[in-house]
């Protein structure tokens, strides 16, 4: 997988793979880095980086996306081509239905827009809460609310579908 980072100006490629015994191969800029790897939990991972360890965070917020590494928060932008952010910002959503899929498990803590409901692009549709952390679920594209597959309280896993825009 090849992502591209933006951390304080600086645009960055990553290219990670995980070979058979499960172990993480990644590349900085073209450059091998010895990396140890473990998920936790959701957004929560133990890094060894050059025999040095450190325990790191992701944010993901209505304003942005960060990492904490230690007590130090780097916000960033993601780039990789396969993901809905990456399409909105580059304007290629397309004109069907876009699905709104959680990013993280969590509960729905406010639905903002309804069923039914008009919504411009980058506008909230609901809010879900994970990790003590509130996110706001935007609709990529201008349209409205063609399904909503969630309620107030629902706890949803990561991947699962929210809500059709249209």
């Amino acid at each position: 997988m090849t992502i591209y980072l933006e951390i304080a100006g600086r645009r960055r490629k990553v290219q990670c793979e995980r070979d058979a015994e499960n172990r993480w191969h990644v590349m900085l800029d073209g450059q091998a880095v010895e990396v140890d790897a473990k998920m936790l939990q959701p957004g929560v991972w133990s890094l060894i980086l050059a025999g040095r360890a450190h325990s790191v965070v992701l944010e993901e917020a209505p304003d942005g996306t960060a990492v904490h590494v230690g007590r130090t928060r780097f916000p960033y932008e993601m780039n990789d081509p396969r993901s809905l952010r990456s399409q909105r910002r580059s304007g290629e959503s397309g004109d069907g239905p876009v699905t709104l899929k959680a990013s993280m498990p969590g509960r729905v803590v406010r639905v903002v827009h309804p069923q039914g409901d008009a919504v411009a692009a980058g506008q909230g549709v609901l809010v879900i809460e994970a990790m003590k952390m509130q996110n706001e679920v935007k609709s990529p594209k201008s349209g409205s609310v063609a399904q909503l597959l969630v309620a107030a309280g629902d706890t949803v896993s990561a991947g699962q579908v929210l809500a059709i825009i249209e």
